[in-house]
């Protein structure tokens, strides 16, 4: 591992190995190329794709014996943020089922499609789908509560299921990029020593407008795809669960306890209006739970691989090469765009990446005398265009395993978090928004 030092602001940066990014390519080299050579993107297993990859990054570094390698790897996967994704996944998973087990999806699309025009579907979905994840704070949880609810949507109109799933992603990537409770914000807060409220009045600055302009793109990629349909009935009662979800979402609780809590409100119903029996309830929490087996073990074991890269100077490589170039305040902002974007890229979680990049960045931010408020919102704001972009990060693989389609499918319909990179890279030409100068304060010691 190369431990060449250099020194940029006064802090130590280690210029880091390109080699140690090797896992990266190989698993995107099996899982894309294959995609694209046999045009069937489900011919390389995603699983199998990362676990090659996983054992190629064990091999490497052949100083430290394999013993130790795998325990740096286990690390790795059990890091907090990965444990919490796949508690997430697991209980995002019993929801699921449990609620769909009891008719919840069938009454809320009904109530969706008595209420909407059809031609709004989709606009309703995305903005829905933003409401909820600047509510709860999770991508990830507005997914697993939306996801299956846009799928039915599909399936009684002749609405394509990818472009609806995408356009919960996107609504999604729209609240974790905002929201005052998610973990992205309040790492690009903390890590550039910033105010929340704000980060939150420039962010929002800045990203309005990618929201508005998705809006209208998603209203007219379905204009004129209107379906003849009978609406069925709905239950209002059987809607309680996804009701409760976003009440409580609202009140800001954890989302751990949302989905929990939907389970449980999803089987006290079923069993109360006989869809469920206590054992098929037991089941049905079972099989969601189960259900989502692959994602979780994809969640870890990328977890482990990006711990082994890290260690062995991939991500000190990146963040070499993403600054020593800089010259202009400009540049400094692009630089912090590019440094959180390809931090992002391999490590397939937009927290991660903030965590990783934030010090250089807030150093980069001094250097060039960048308003903290605008280097907060640079590092939230490309890490999560990134995350709802790549097929291997967690919410497309979710979104993916819900509405039982490729991940790759959803790429192209990434449409919000394709102009949320797109309003950013603006906003660093133009300088927008003009701040008020003002003394960055220090959130060290909060």
């Amino acid at each position: 591992m190369f431990v060449t030092v250099v020194f940029f602001g006064g802090v130590k940066l280690k210029k880091g190995n390109p080699w140690a990014l090797l896992p990266l390519i190989i698993f995107l080299g099996l899982f894309l190329g294959s995609g694209i050579i046999t045009g069937d993107f489900y011919k390389m297993p995603i699983l199998v794709a990362v676990i090659i990859a996983a054992a190629a990054a064990l091999l490497m570094n052949r100083k430290d014996k394999l013993t130790i390698k795998i325990e740096r790897f286990a690390k790795g996967s059990g890091h907090i943020d990965i444990m919490i994704m796949v508690f997430i996944f697991m209980l995002a998973g019993a929801f699921s089922e449990t609620a769909s087990g009891m008719g919840a999806v069938e009454s809320t699309v009904n109530l969706a499609l008595s209420v909407l025009p059809q031609s709004l579907l989709v606009v309703g979905l995305f903005i829905i789908a933003a409401f909820v994840s600047l509510s709860m704070g999770t991508s990830t949880g507005t997914i697993a509560a939306l996801a299956p609810i846009s799928v039915g949507i599909s399936s009684e109109t002749e609405l394509s299921a990818v472009l609806c799933v995408a356009a919960v992603v996107g609504g999604s990537m729209f609240g974790d990029n905002l929201s005052i409770i998610s973990d992205t914000t309040i790492a690009a807060v903390r890590t550039q020593g910033t105010e929340m409220k704000d980060k939150f009045k420039v962010n929002f600055l800045i990203v309005l407008p990618a929201a508005v302009i998705t809006s209208i793109i998603l209203f007219a990629l379905t204009l004129g795809g209107q379906s003849e349909i009978t609406i069925e009935a709905y239950n209002w009662v059987k809607i309680l669960p996804y009701l409760g979800v976003l009440i409580a979402a609202l009140l800001g609780l954890n989302v751990l306890m949302v989905l929990a809590g939907g389970t449980l409100l999803a089987g006290i119903i079923g069993l109360a209006d006989g869809s469920y029996t206590l054992p098929g309830f037991l089941q049905s929490v079972t099989e969601g739970i189960m259900g989502m087996a692959e994602l979780v073990i994809l969640t870890i074991i990328i977890g482990g691989m990006v711990e082994l890269i890290r260690y062995n100077g991939g991500i000190d490589w990146l963040l070499h090469n993403m600054t020593r170039n800089m010259k202009t305040k400009k540049g400094a902002e692009l630089g912090i765009a590019g440094l959180v974007s390809a931090t992002n890229l391999s490590t397939a979680n937009n927290t991660i990446s903030i965590i990783a990049a934030g010090p250089l960045a807030k150093n980069i931010a001094e250097k060039y005398k960048i308003d903290s408020r605008k280097s907060a919102s640079l590092l939230d704001i490309f890490s999560c265009s990134v995350q709802g972009i790549i097929p291997y990060g967690a919410q497309v693989l979710a979104a993916a395993q819900i509405a039982k389609v490729s991940p790759i499918s959803l790429v192209p319909y990434s449409i919000y978090p394709i102009l949320l990179a797109v309003c950013g890279i603006i906003a660093i030409f133009i300088d927008f928004p003009k701040l008020k100068a003002r003394n960055n304060k220090s959130l060290e010691n909060s």
